[in-house]
């Protein structure tokens, strides 16, 4: 039996669009190679430091910086928690929650010109759990189309909050008490607008359906060539280090993810992806219990390595979010069009402590 390189089951890692289907679906059922890939994200180290030791570093070049890192050291192994390795994956690789549409994790924002119509507006955000097999199998919106990416996200670093605010435009809040563990003053990281813009290809998505052994219904009238605008974001963020693989704890807030269209209704492409045959049955099941306004959005979690529970923050709902091997928790909850989250080396009620503590005054 012929199993994927290293390479390859890296590129799953890093970048899933580069990595051919038949590699991705022999992966999601090998034993072997999910192992292998498990060990290939484990190999994904370092991330907060790679992103934050250079002011003017960002996504791309600090990745390539933690590359020559690792090679100048041997390729030294330091295990991350997995939640850091796929919140790395997001930042690199832009991956769309299985209705395509919906929101473009790593995107960033822009105004929709007048004739888009706007289909997604997240407003809440609900876990998707599923078996990291079923994870593997998640097309990527390249299997249906052609994506381009017209702003790419960048993280910088900036001195103080004040200038931290003035960037993003966002209002970070006032932290009453640290957490045991947590000490001294934060560094303040900013995340640029991006933008994509993504083009259904019916033709395409039939290609990608037949290389997996499976057959598409056709689409609905006007869906084949209908484009789709996705964005999200400024962000910012807060980021207490503490020389650490994964931050002590980070308090951060992004601009929620929207999605526009050129006329194609949410619900009408909602409910035809979601009926492909190539999307893992458990996972579009949960999708499909969503609301069908285009409202929620889906926060995808392997049941192996995460557990999830429902919280308030404040009179806000709120998903909390906790590694099986206890070495990283976060909250996440939308309010009023923005993201906020806190999240590192803490427990469940550290992080919820902390996220019910904000304070908004100065």
């Amino acid at each position: 039996m012929r199993h994927p390189t290293d390479g390859t089951l890296r590129r799953l890692v890093d970048e899933p669009a580069g990595v051919a289907q038949a590699d991705r679906e022999h992966v999601a059922d090998c034993r072997v190679c999910l192992t292998a890939l498990a060990a290939a994200r484990d190999d994904a180290v370092l991330t907060g430091a790679a992103l934050g030791g250079d002011p003017a570093t960002d996504v791309e070049a600090g990745w390539a910086r933690l590359a020559r890192e690792m090679t100048a050291e041997g390729s030294a192994k330091v295990r991350t928690p997995a939640p850091a390795r796929r919140w790395h994956t997001a930042l690199r690789s832009p991956v769309v929650a299985v209705v395509g549409v919906v929101a473009l994790l790593a995107g960033a924002g822009a105004a929709a010109a007048a004739d888009w119509l706007p289909i997604f507006r997240a407003e809440r955000i609900a876990p998707v759990i599923a078996p990291e097999a079923d994870l593997v199998k998640l097309p990527d919106l390249s299997d249906f189309g052609d994506l381009q990416v017209t702003e790419k996200v960048s993280v910088r670093a900036v001195a103080g909050v004040a200038a931290a605010e003035q960037a993003s435009g966002l209002t970070l809040p006032r932290i009453t008490e640290l957490p045991g563990g947590v000490t001294g003053e934060p560094e303040y990281r900013v995340a640029g607008r991006a933008n994509a813009v993504f083009t259904y290809s019916a033709e395409k998505a039939a290609q990608s359906a037949a290389a997996a052994g499976k057959t598409l219904p056709p689409p609905p009238p006007g869906l084949d060539g209908s484009r789709f605008r996705l964005t999200a974001g400024p962000g910012v963020a807060a980021v207490w280090q503490q020389g650490r693989p994964v931050p002590a704890m980070v308090v951060g807030r992004v601009i929620a993810p929207k999605a526009f269209s050129s006329g194609v209704p949410f619900e009408t492409a909602r409910d035809y992806l979601l009926s492909l045959p190539i999307l893992p049955e458990n996972v579009a099941s949960q999708l499909r219990a969503f609301s069908a306004d285009g409202s929620t959005l889906p926060l995808f979690t392997s049941a192996e390595e995460m557990t999830t529970s429902a919280a308030d923050v404040n009179g806000t709902s709120a998903t909390v979010l906790a590694a099986r091997n206890g070495l990283m928790a976060a909250v996440v909850w939308v309010d009023d069009g923005v993201i906020t989250a806190v999240a590192g080396s803490l427990s469940p009620d550290e992080v919820l402590t902390v996220a019910r503590g904000l304070r908004w005054d100065r």
